[in-house]
């Protein structure tokens, strides 16, 4: 597990409690009561670093790299999941997952980015980075769930659009832009759900959705606190001052009714209980498809289009 700043007294002192249990094992030394103790130690550590995360630290969890990513996701919730390739004009893109399959019966389409859990994995994936192929792979997807009539889930956790000379060489943009005007036209239930980081263009292009949920510790912003701070002090050193500014937690989105709901993590974040968060994911989105379920395409755009013509204007 890599280690987060704030986490360091708690992993020593898991570490700590490793150690004891196999000399526990190996010696037969019976010492489960200094375990016990330490391990009420350690929960209430988690519980005093967790229950006052700034945005800087959020940033971090939500970056965790044992986070439960959009794969696992779908390997736990989505049953007979065919992964649909390519835009049918350039390529196919291994950062933005897509497919059909269904989740608790009924058939959905799925799409979302993944980051990949190892080296090889994240260069494969292009650690989560679209690219314009994968935009337009999820715009021809849209469309199919119109023309098949099943609802489209989401998994948000990007860091942003891929920047790079050939993305924009291809419409990087007018991609984006399109993606976002497929969700508003998509006759069908959207439910979007941020899992990790929820980075600028490159989220919101397929999370313009007709429920949108942010896990406790994820982020979603306008941009990186990183790149703010380069723009705003030419230094990427302020980047604690402007994950502050940019009111990217979620905590700071649901009281702006920007998103829908929070769902809650499991005591020191998705990271160390991956079961317990997707469970948690499973009901969030199991009670927004009943919320939905059944619909009517005019009514759904209309409110679709209300709901985010709406942002702002009560701040």
């Amino acid at each position: 597990m890599s280690q987060l700043d704030f986490e360091k007294p708690i992993l020593e002192l898991e570490g700590k409690i490793a150690e004891l249990r196999n000399v526990s094992g190996e010696n037969g030394v019976h010492i489960a009561e200094e375990i016990s103790r330490m391990e009420e130690k350690s929960s209430r550590l988690l519980k005093q670093a967790y229950g006052k995360l700034t945005p800087a630290q959020k940033v971090q969890v939500a970056r965790h790299q044992n986070r439960p990513h959009c794969s696992d996701y779908i390997k736990a919730l989505i049953q007979d999941f065919t992964p649909l390739a390519g835009d049918r004009n350039f390529a196919e893109d291994h950062a933005l997952i897509a497919g059909l399959g269904r989740f608790g019966g009924q058939s959905c389409i799925i799409m979302g980015h993944e980051k990949g859990s190892d080296t090889e994995s994240r260069i494969k994936h292009n650690f989560g980075m679209v690219r314009p192929e994968g935009y337009r792979k999820a715009q021809r997807l849209m469309k199919m769930a119109t023309q098949f009539q099943i609802p489209v889930i989401t998994f948000i956790d990007t860091a942003g659009a891929y920047p790079g000379k050939g993305a924009e060489e291809r419409g990087q943009s007018e991609a984006i832009a399109k993606s976002i005007e497929s969700c508003l036209r998509t006759e069908v239930p959207i439910i979007s759900i941020v899992i990790g980081e929820g980075g600028s263009g490159g989220a919101i292009a397929i999370a313009v959705a007709d429920k949108i949920y942010m896990l406790e510790h994820s982020i979603y912003s306008v941009i990186s606190p990183e790149g703010c701070a380069s723009i705003l002090w030419r230094s990427g050193e302020q980047a604690k001052e402007a994950a502050n500014a940019l009111k990217l937690t979620a905590q700071d989105l649901y009281s702006m009714k920007l998103i829908d709901g929070i769902i809650n993590e499991p005591l020191g974040g998705a990271h160390r209980h991956k079961e317990e968060t997707i469970k948690n994911v499973k009901d969030t989105i199991d009670g927004a498809l009943q919320d939905l379920l059944p619909w009517d395409a005019k009514s759904l755009i209309r409110t679709r289009r209300e709901k985010f013509l709406a942002f702002g204007r009560n701040l």
